[in-house]
């Protein structure tokens, strides 16, 4: 190993040290405390590698989970067109903290949820105005959009609603 490279980057043995598997999961994407300290369990590094990590993370500041609990609203929500039931099981299965997850989700808006659904169920769609004209086919309508943005974790009553409003507007 030469000289001019970092302390932090080096490894002692034969494989790659926490600090460096830690850095290179968080070159990847944002982790939760939580993930980071599975993730390097899973990897076979012992208790003490792995908490001597997670301090030194924290010190460095390089992992944070309200700041990842935002991120992952914002952009689930934005580019997955993930509602707020599914970004609240998602953060609790990364094990951030109750608190920190309702903080994150309440940061959207309910105005801008509704439209992502409205724009998922218009986009999903597939009946025209003369077949939803049929109430089988309409109900078949419902059902599939119901399903499809419960799937994606918009609560009920946003679901009847905006399902009830996209298919009255293909009819119109």
């Amino acid at each position: 190993m030469g000289e001019d490279q970092p302390r932090e980057s080096r490894s002692i043995g034969s494989g790659p040290s926490a600090w460096d598997a830690a850095l290179r999961l968080l070159g990847a994407r944002a982790r939760s405390r939580h993930e980071m300290h599975d993730r390097l369990v899973a990897r076979g590094f012992t208790d003490d590698e792995v908490t001597s990590t997670l301090t030194r993370l924290d010190e460095y500041q390089l992992i944070d989970d309200t700041e990842f609990a935002h991120e992952w609203v914002r952009s689930r929500h934005a580019h997955s067109a993930r509602g707020r039931h599914a970004l609240r099981r998602e953060l609790k299965a990364k094990g951030v903290a109750d608190d920190i997850v309702v903080d994150a989700l309440g940061t959207i808006d309910p105005d801008a949820e509704r439209e992502i659904a409205y724009a998922l169920a218009d986009k999903k769609l597939t009946f025209d105005a003369d077949e939803l004209a049929d109430p089988a086919i309409r109900a078949k309508a419902f059902r599939r959009l119901a399903g499809a943005l419960g799937r994606r974790g918009y609560p009920p009553e946003m679901i009847t609603s905006v399902v009830k409003d996209v298919i009255t507007a293909r009819r119109a």
